[in-house]
């Protein structure tokens, strides 16, 4: 409509009378996207009820009350029915529109409307003239597919072209993932663009070339490349077919994919007749080789008589025992006799009912898929099952095995490291996992993971390299795009993030073991805080999954058009994941439970020294229904596995804890690969500021926790204390005689305060770091120095004196060091410029029972959480993350802040929580009155 002044002119498109003439979906909704735009459909010519059901375009047709014709044939030996054509021609159509119509229509109908016929062809004329050509675009190889509109003649498809539209053809492209993204799509509109340009005396009539026409395709012995072989598979259909002979019977290959040259397939050997050598049937499917030494991975096989198995299971198919159902299992099968509303032909349906040979189509599978999810929610189907249990009981019990958790899925296989240790058995995976198994890295690489308790070997580690590092992150991208976790329901992905937590409560004694062994971790605060808050994160976040949700946006344009703007969130997609080795398996929780939540795909790569708990987590979230893809856990260095994650192109987020100087390089992999978003939890030297007003006791606790808390390696640990000069001594004096109380030993002994120190390298940094503030004129009043025993043990440590310009009072010690400044009475302005004289702002804290100092300081640290009168608290609902250069984004919590610091206050008094609400909600002249009330109060 075009707005005058105050008047209104209706614009119409010309319009006219059409004949469909095909079949299928794609004739429906050309059909309804032709009557959409005003023109008059006064015929649909369509196929026969086949199995007495009717073709959805003559259904939809009907329904409108627009004439249909059911034709088996319009013509015999090459010659016009006239009975055919007069009823074709009474309906006086202006133009014939043909999508994919599978018959041959003869030329005095063709030719009859003023405007001719134009016809729907999905590949680019002149290449693929004739009869399936969608998978001759795969068969050849083709980089490019489409479709084209061209002027029916009397030719194969070599009247004039109309109209094309191209599309890239992806290296697994099949015809269905083609179809349904591109030829189906755009297709439809293609084809009603092309109609309203003969409307409007637009349409063109480009003569097609013979050069570069194609009809056929043959495959050939000597050319068993593989990839025309993958070309082959994945564009089969029942015609032409991609078959071979195995034990003397006919099989079809289904669901090709190219996998590495020269892969080393472990399996059982399959013969297959005029193979240039055996196949092999692997956990993966069944693996075909080319006479080039290329391989590629077939995933399932059909039989002669319909029946599609998994090719892994090729030689145990048919083996399994039926189901006996209980009650609720068979009432769940009456419900599922929904096969009658599908296949209305037929009358009664048997335990032997076949769907297919009883008149099913593609369509239907779509439908049976989705009745089940409404009888049933947790059982999630793919196409693929119904291909696999064509029967009605193969189908049922197919449907209760995925109900008990018992489809079929391979048993994981692990191969543990065992230690009786801790009185228990620990059983410990040491491969890599990708894509559901553990699995050997490229070449057998290994490398051993120490004890710190001892220096001595736990087991050998497989050591990932750049190809195992693709190979995980194609399994997640599959699973992400391809597999059912991109599908869930997120109630069902919570579901399972909630028995993953339940099943590493299960185990947490067995985890917070392997943490003590690996990292050094103290036992009792191993199944605390490492395990215990991982088990919390879970929890958390599992919650969160169907709670992810846009908003509805108020926008100038609502009125008077009406227009609504909205927002939804959706998953990311491949999330690489980089850890550190202080809190191994909690830093994994952290980052992986969130991305899990929002429905994407992790590569985790676990600091190379602490592997363990990770790995056992793997197996965990394989036992606890996880598909396969969703996790992948990848050992290896930083310098190979994590700058290969950083500059992979198809993960598409990348968190990553750890120093600063790393956490540049990674965002600059990240920038020049492909922009991939980043969230980096970088370095930190705390400041710790404790007033002479202070509960001295707490503060002496607290202040000795944020400092030795987890051995000092914790990346929100006090890096400097400064202490009021009135009560420096006395604060000193009591930390050095609670330092010499602490117990120093194996991290597995209940009464154990301080381990080892995570690995040897970090300890001979800590000995070089103590030797810098000695040298530089600080005083050593306690510590220093390595213990003289087996392991790596450090000695807690204590600085004073320590002044702005020198090294340790700049640089993150990551260690059991405190280093204590003091500062004169009064100076608070003064003490905070040090405080802030830093480039990192993690955390921070203050302690003092003057809540106006209270509230001023803590309003004025620069980091990204405060402490008020405590200290090292955090929580799986709170946000967590630093300002400048300890990094950016969020872990933990609802928020992410993306556009602004977000900073946490925590507050121990509750008498400030009270005062802060009440300072917010007066104006300021009550305020300051009342600021004297409760100074005198407190």
């Amino acid at each position: 409509t075009r707005w005058t002044g105050r008047q209104s002119v209706k614009l119409t498109r010309p319009t006219m009378k059409i004949a469909v003439i095909g079949q299928s979906l794609f004739g429906k909704e050309v059909y309804k996207e032709l009557r959409k735009d005003g023109h008059t459909i006064v015929g649909v010519f369509t196929i026969p009820d086949k199995d007495g059901k009717a073709d959805p375009l003559a259904t939809e047709a009907e329904k409108d009350g627009v004439p249909v014709f059911k034709l088996s044939r319009w013509r015999v030996k090459g010659q016009a029915l006239p009975e055919v054509v007069s009823q074709y021609k009474a309906t006086g159509p202006e133009l014939n529109v043909l999508p994919f119509c599978s018959q041959f229509i003869p030329m005095e109908v063709i030719d009859h409307p003023k405007h001719g016929s134009i016809i729907y062809h999905p590949s680019l004329l002149p290449r693929h003239r004739g009869a399936s050509a969608i998978n001759w675009t795969l068969i050849h190889g083709d980089k490019k597919g489409g479709f084209t509109v061209f002027w029916a003649d009397d030719g194969l498809d070599t009247g004039p072209i109309l109209l094309q539209r191209e599309c890239d053809v992806e290296p697994n492209d099949t015809v269905n993932t083609i179809y349904k993204r591109f030829l189906f799509p755009e297709g439809v509109k293609g084809t009603v663009e092309a109609v309203r340009l003969i409307a409007e005396g637009k349409a063109q009539r480009i003569p097609q070339p013979e050069e570069g026409a194609t009809y056929e395709c043959i495959q050939k012995k000597e050319n068993s490349k593989v990839k025309a072989i993958h070309n082959w598979i994945r564009g089969n259909d029942k015609v032409p077919g991609a078959w071979a002979e195995v034990d003397g019977q006919k099989v079809t290959f289904y669901g090709s994919t190219l996998i590495d040259n020269g892969v080393a397939a472990n399996g059982r050997p399959l013969e297959i007749c005029g193979a240039s050598r055996p196949g092999m049937v692997t956990k993966a499917g069944l693996v075909l080789f080319g006479n080039d030494g290329g391989a590629l991975l077939v995933k399932n096989i059909q039989f002669e008589d319909g029946k599609m198995i998994t090719a892994s299971q090729y030689f145990s198919a048919g083996a399994s025992a039926t189901v006996v159902l209980t009650e609720e299992e068979k009432a769940f099968a009456e419900q599922m006799r929904v096969w009658p509303s599908i296949l209305t032909n037929v009358g009664q349906i048997e335990d032997s009912t076949d769907f297919f040979k009883s008149g099913a189509a593609s369509m239907d599978v779509v439908r049976l898929v989705e009745e089940v999810k409404l009888c049933a929610s947790s059982c999630q189907l793919q196409n693929e099952d119904i291909y696999m249990n064509t029967t009605f009981q193969d189908f049922i019990q197919m449907c209760v095995r995925k109900l008990r958790g018992e489809d079929d899925e391979e048993e994981l296989i692990v191969d543990y490291v065992e230690k009786n240790i801790n009185n228990m058995t620990v059983k410990m995976p040491h491969q890599l996992f990708i894509n559901g198994e553990f699995v050997d890295a490229e070449g057998g690489k290994t490398y051993k993971t120490i004890n710190p308790c001892d220096g001595m070997a736990i087991c050998d580690v497989s050591l990932a390299q750049i190809s195992d590092v693709d190979k995980a992150v194609a399994a997640a991208k599959e699973a992400f795009e391809e597999q059912e976790w991109g599908k869930m329901n997120p109630r069902d992905r919570g579901r399972l993030l909630y028995k993953l937590a339940d099943l590493m409560e299960q185990h947490q004694e067995e985890l917070a073991t392997i943490e003590a062994i690996d990292s050094g971790a103290v036992y009792t605060l191993a199944l605390k805080t490492h395990v215990g808050m991982s088990i919390q994160t879970f929890r958390y976040f599992a919650g969160w999954c169907d709670k992810i949700q846009g908003s509805t946006i108020p926008i100038n344009q609502a009125r008077p058009n009406r227009n609504l703007c909205f927002t939804r969130k959706e998953p990311i997609g491949v999330c690489a994941i980089v850890i550190p080795w202080n809190y191994p398996l909690m830093m994994l929780a952290w980052k992986t439970a969130a991305c899990l939540a929002a429905g994407n795909t992790v590569v985790l790569k676990p600091a190379q020294v602490t592997p363990l708990t990770a790995l056992k987590f793997a197996e965990l979230a394989s036992r606890a229904g996880l598909p396969k893809g969703v996790i992948n856990i990848l050992p290896g260095s930083g310098s190979l596995v994590g700058q290969r994650l950083s500059d992979h192109p198809d993960v598409r987020k990348l968190g990553f804890t750890g120093s600063t100087e790393i956490g540049k390089q990674i965002m600059k992999s990240c920038a020049v690969s492909n922009l991939k978003k980043v969230s980096l939890e970088l370095g930190g030297k705390s400041p710790l500021i404790i007033f002479a007003d202070c509960d001295m006791d707490k503060a002496v606790r607290m202040g000795m926790s944020s400092v030795f808390f987890n051995k000092g390696e914790n990346c929100i640990a006090a890096g400097r204390l400064f202490v009021e000069e009135s009560i420096h001594d006395q604060f000193v004096k009591k930390v050095v005689e609670e330092v010499k109380k602490m117990k120093i030993g194996d991290p597995l002994d209940r009464c154990t305060d301080h381990g080892p120190q995570n690995h040897k390298a970090h300890l001979d940094k800590l000995v070089e770091f103590c030797q810098f503030g000695v040298k530089e004129g600080a005083v050593l009043v306690c510590g220093g120095h390595a213990l003289q025993r087996p392991g790596f043990f450090f000695e807690p440590t204590v600085f004073t004196n320590v002044q702005d310009h020198m090294y340790i009072a700049k640089e993150e010690s990551f260690g059991p060091v405190m280093i204590i400044s003091k500062f004169k009475s009064g100076e608070i302005d003064e003490v905070l410029r040090s405080a802030n004289a830093t480039e990192y702002g993690l955390a921070s804290g203050v302690f003092t029972k003057d809540i106006s100092k209270a509230l001023y300081v803590s309003e004025r640290l620069n980091a990204g959480t405060v402490f008020v009168n405590t200290y090292n608290k955090t929580d799986v609902a709170t946000p967590f993350g630093g300002f400048k250069q300890s990094g950016f984004g969020k872990d933990l919590g609802k928020t992410t802040c993306t556009s602004c610091n977000c900073k946490c206050f925590f507050f121990n008094q509750k008498l400030y929580f009270i005062y802060f609400i009440f300072w917010l909600s007066v104006c300021q002249e009550t305020h300051n009155k009342s600021w004297e009330f409760l100074r005198s109060f407190v």
